[in-house]
């Protein structure tokens, strides 16, 4: 495994600190993606160093700084990057299962790696590479681990986030990660702390969770530690929710799938939630039961139960108007013989033409999530045609620089058929050189065909080159999608 070097920012800020007297390491997640050889996104700098020394160290080298975290973080600009350096600190108790209620200064790095959350999370590293590791952080590492450092009950209870937090490390680092069992106890058995976090930190990590490769194994494990009921329990409404012959799992298995495939995918957030959510109205609007149950207006009723849903996770309204409107149009019907440009209009009207690739993409999720062997047959690549086909200005007269009224002007007549064959001409010389669609080329070339005794044969010359065209633009569409 290559790990990769330290940035050259990084290693002036831990410089820097060292040559004015201070010890400097960098923690956290910084060392775990060092080890794993990944590139960190983050580097952050621990120092035994007090704010204002952190300061005064950096102003001395010229270097900005700025100070507005009352958990003595500074951040300094170094060759254009902001690099975030922490006081060493300890913490007294948590009152809100967020903040303590008091931060020590310490001038030990060790008592601020008890502090932390994840063993993986827990270790320092200094300027030559060297990493200390008082919890066996390299051990879990190498067994794909999530493991609290010290009592995972006293962890959940400084900050129930943290329990959220386990799951969303174990699908981000990648396959094979697991919680330990000692933690994924403890969260099932403290799974109620979670109503103390506000909306907006669950929102966040949850985003993370769905984003991550990993997004089916997280909604299952936040199902399996009890979690799932905290954030997003209209889910767990699909568990057991038997479909009918179209599909082959439950609502709650066709959801995680059709997710699945999106994060295989590396589709966006849009369309991975709406994938996990496009179904979540199956379960209140069923009738009957096996192979010929419904569930009409599935997609009306999932729309609703999805804003709220969004509304309650403080999500922004731009993204909840996206989300819900994939939801509600996502069982949009298609088939290539029976639906017309007209149709394919209306439903571009209705769900925004900067929507409908995110939409195609959703059906995607939701054919793949039913079971079926394509996610991209040929009905959806010929939608996908129509839609190109229908967005495009149409070709005709009105793309030119000139119309009907210039010609009259210019040739000083009356409404004649001559007007007609004029543009029609222009239109097949712009067409060819799109250069040529200047006012004044075009109103030379008006008083240039004016004079032109052969105008009809010109004109019709100029109709065959137009549908020549025109074919040959609507071929290269259909290429595009395969349809040739």
């Amino acid at each position: 495994m290559i790990k990769k070097e330290m940035p050259q920012y990084v290693l002036i800020g831990l410089n820097s600190l060292k040559t004015a007297g201070f010890s400097a390491f960098v923690v956290g997640g910084a060392v775990r993606d060092h080890l794993l050889g990944k590139t960190p996104q983050d580097w952050d700098i621990a120092t035994n160093a007090k704010p204002e020394e952190i300061i005064k160290v950096f102003d001395a080298l010229n270097m900005k700084t700025l100070y507005e975290n009352e958990f003595g973080t500074v951040t300094i600009f170094i060759q254009g990057k902001a690099l975030e350096i922490t006081t060493f600190r300890v913490e007294g108790n948590y009152i809100d299962k967020r903040h303590p209620e008091l931060v020590k200064w310490t001038d030990k790095i060790e008592e601020d790696l008890k502090r932390r959350d994840f063993t993986v999370n827990a270790m320092a590293m200094s300027d030559d590479y060297k990493v200390l590791d008082l919890f066996d952080g390299k051990k879990d590492l190498k067994a794909k681990i999530i493991k609290t450092v010290n009592s995972p009950d006293q962890r959940f209870e400084e900050d129930a986030l943290r329990m959220i937090r386990a799951i969303r490390f174990a699908c981000e680092l990648g396959a094979g990660w697991k919680i330990d069992k000692e933690t994924f106890k403890s969260i099932q058995k403290n799974k109620s702390l979670l109503k103390e976090v506000s909306n907006e930190r669950i929102r966040d990590e949850f985003i993370k969770i769905v984003m991550s490769k990993e997004a089916k194994k997280g909604i299952l494990l936040l199902k399996e530690t009890g979690l799932l009921c905290y954030i997003v329990p209209e889910l767990e409404l699909g568990y057991g929710c038997l479909q009918n012959k179209h599909h082959i799992y439950d609502v709650f298995e066709h959801n995680l799938e059709s997710l699945d495939f999106g994060a295989r995918k590396g589709f966006n957030m849009y369309v991975r939630l709406a994938a996990l959510l496009h179904d979540i109205g199956k379960p209140k609007t069923k009738v009957g039961t096996g192979e010929e149950a419904t569930f009409y207006n599935h997609e009306i009723v999932g729309a609703h139960m999805t804003q709220k849903i969004l509304e309650r996770l403080k999500f922004p309204k731009k993204d909840i108007e996206k989300i819900v409107n994939l939801v509600r149009y996502h069982l949009f019907y298609y088939n290539v013989d029976e639906v017309t440009e007209s149709s394919v209009r209306r439903l571009v009207k209705n769900v925004g033409l900067e929507n409908m690739d995110d939409l195609i993409k959703l059906r995607m999720c939701d054919r793949i999530g039913s079971g079926c062997p394509k996610a991209e047959p040929y009905k959806l690549r010929h939608l996908q045609y129509l839609i190109e086909k229908v967005s495009k200005d149409p070709i005709s007269v009105k793309m030119l620089k000139v119309n009907g009224k210039d010609v009259m002007d210019i040739l000083e007549i009356k409404p004649s058929y001559k007007i007609g064959f004029i543009l029609d001409i222009l239109l097949a010389e712009v067409l060819e050189d799109p250069g040529k669609n200047k006012k004044e080329y075009l109103k030379k070339r008006i008083e240039e065909l004016g004079k032109e005794k052969e105008l009809k044969t010109i004109f019709e010359k100029a109709k065959k080159e137009i549908k020549t065209i025109v074919s040959k633009k609507d071929k290269m569409t259909k290429e595009k999608y395969w349809l040739v």
